[in-house]
């Protein structure tokens, strides 16, 4: 275990009982879902990348898309 997560722990454990469970439920959801997607990514394979990538190209040369400047202004 690395410090930061000792440390993280330390603090977590000093909360009350449902506030500890609800930090828990978070960090087991988003587990979860960084091994779904990383399930996901290394199940894609380089001809799927290319269409993925052909399919941006033209909704970007459709106008299809919108800047990113324009989303999250800066």
């Amino acid at each position: 275990m690395t410090e930061l997560l000792q440390r993280v722990i330390e603090k977590i454990q000093k909360l009350p009982n449902e506030i500890q469970d609800a930090i828990a439920a978070r960090l087991l959801a988003d587990l979860e879902d960084e091994q779904a997607w990383a399930t996901r990514f290394e199940a894609t394979t380089d001809q799927q990348w290319d269409l993925i990538a052909e399919m941006v190209r033209k909704e970007i040369a459709d106008g299809e898309t919108v800047p990113l400047d324009d989303v999250f202004p800066v």
